[in-house]
């Protein structure tokens, strides 16, 4: 008999998908309201726990707070009860998690807090528990059950303390007015961070690297130009090094199908004038003008369209603006 995966998979989904609308009116709830409120006032960072699969869930919580504009981090239960609680300071707010809300590490810590007078926030599923009762304020998970069938493993539970974990996160996301720059900016490695925050001077090759040439040079030696540098491309220069044109790849087959002597100077090769970028305009800005314009790259001028550098769309596919 061959053992239905799908099936067993599915109703753990059905059954996780039920416990998260059975959480809904505590979210409604104005304990949910009171603990985004004083998350809000405390002075110090939120501090997040939990033992077991609870404690990976707190880590998890911790983690997106702090990536959302609410400065956070996870602290284990066990290690706090053993010099860890240095850690936590006066003006930090604790949020602890235990799905019994009987947790003997967590317990453990709750008359130190209360003696630094430190609000603590327990996520349980269960209103009569002991951390429910010594909260400052409890935010109920409770669940009928795990989708686990022996209903021990930890499932609905988890699931149901992560969601109300983002809740807490996304409010206060939304009453900061937290921004894609600001995410970004805790992001800094990441695809959001490097479109967000990389501009064009952080990319564009300058000095020697820089394709450029005077209006009066050949054709020829502005395909040395071109091969040397790498970019498919030149910059052609007025003799106050402003930008009068590029010499293209495109310009070069142009030139070749109409039988042009490669001697001729290349600015009577190629039309006045060519889209150009600022230093400081985001990369991924230009990026969509070169998309838009259907162009592989882009010269980068200062306010008096002086050259300072040029780059190419392999430039943004290396910086990860691509």
């Amino acid at each position: 008999m061959t053992f239905d995966y799908s099936a067993s998979g599915l109703k753990v989904l059905r059954e996780e998908i039920e416990a998260l609308r059975a959480i809904e009116p505590y979210i409604r709830d104005s304990s949910f309201a009171a603990a985004c409120q004083a998350i809000m006032q405390i002075r110090g960072k939120v501090i997040v726990t939990g033992m077991g699969k609870s404690g990976h869930i707190a880590s998890k919580i911790a983690a997106t707070m702090a990536s959302t504009g609410t400065p956070a981090f996870f602290v284990h239960p066990g290690e706090a009860a053993h010099g860890d609680l240095g850690m936590i300071g006066q003006d930090d707010l604790v949020i602890a998690i235990s799905n019994s809300g009987e947790s003997p590490e967590i317990l453990t810590l709750i008359p130190v807090l209360k003696r630094l007078d430190i609000t603590l926030v327990c996520i349980t599923g269960n209103a009569s528990s002991t951390m429910a009762r010594e909260s400052d304020i409890h935010l109920c998970i409770h669940v009928a059950q795990e989708a686990c069938p022996l209903n021990l493993a930890p499932t609905s539970s988890t699931t149901t303390s992560l969601v109300m974990g983002d809740a807490l996160a996304i409010a206060l996301l939304e009453a900061k007015g937290f921004t894609a720059r600001d995410f970004a900016m805790s992001h800094p490695g990441g695809v959001l961070g490097r479109k967000l925050l990389l501009c064009n001077r952080s990319i564009m090759h300058t000095g020697e690297s820089l394709p450029w040439v005077a209006r009066d040079t050949p054709v020829k030696k502005a395909l040395y130009e071109i091969t040397e540098k790498g970019l498919g491309m030149a910059a052609v220069v007025n003799p106050d090094g402003t930008v009068y044109g590029i010499f293209s790849d495109g310009d070069l087959r142009r030139i070749l199908d109409r039988n042009i002597s490669i001697q001729e100077p290349v600015d009577k090769v190629i039309k006045e004038g060519c889209i150009t970028v600022p230093p400081g305009m985001l990369a991924a800005k230009s990026l969509e003008i070169m998309q838009s314009y259907r162009i592989n790259s882009l010269l980068v001028t200062d306010e008096n369209n002086h050259l300072v550098g040029a780059f190419n769309m392999h430039d943004l596919l290396v910086a990860g603006v691509l």
